[in-house]
């Protein structure tokens, strides 16, 4: 049996995530500007009330954002629903900036599929054109919206993200 590489598509089970949530309405390039300070700012308030309070201290997790209308629609209306995971046990989020909530939402997964690409996201294309087709051919189907892990900060030389659909068993 060949070896599984890093970017070859994979199916498999992920447990449902507590998330703080932030959604934004545009080219992701414009509107991330204005997202992440106030995604990023309460969760690291988060982070630090909850360890000078002896809550117990977590580690910030890769950004995540799901894109229901990606490629479907232009760019300027695009929906991105940015997310950073949270320990399952809090309840609220300190809103740092003005005029943008963060919600707490759980985000369900159950059997995906994913796989990582390697580059810039302007040349995502082919390796979700891979992925659909590795979906079809394990005998699935797209049940959920395109999600991005993004492992690499935007600015990185070598970008990685990990590319996922909620799938299901093609009927």
């Amino acid at each position: 049996m060949p070896t599984r590489k890093a970017t070859d598509p994979v199916i498999l089970e992920m447990p449902a995530q507590q998330m703080a949530v932030v959604t934004s309405t545009g080219d992701p390039n414009v509107v991330a500007a204005e997202a992440m300070p106030a995604l990023y700012g309460a969760v690291y308030t988060l982070k630090f009330a909850r360890k000078k309070h002896g809550l117990g201290e977590f580690k910030v997790g890769a950004l995540r954002a799901r894109w229901p209308n990606a490629h479907l629609v232009p760019k300027e209306q695009w929906l991105g629903i940015w997310a950073l995971p949270i320990p399952e046990d809090v309840t609220e989020l300190p809103q740092k900036v003005a005029g943008i909530e963060v919600k707490i939402e759980t985000w369900a997964y159950g059997t995906v599929a994913q796989i990582l690409h390697l580059g810039p996201f302007v040349e995502e294309g082919p390796t979700v054109t891979r992925l659909h087709a590795f979906i079809a051919e394990s005998g699935y189907e797209i049940a959920g919206a395109h999600e991005e892990e993004y492992l690499t900060r935007p600015d990185a030389k070598n970008q990685k993200t990990i590319i996922r659909n909620a799938v299901r068993k093609r009927e």
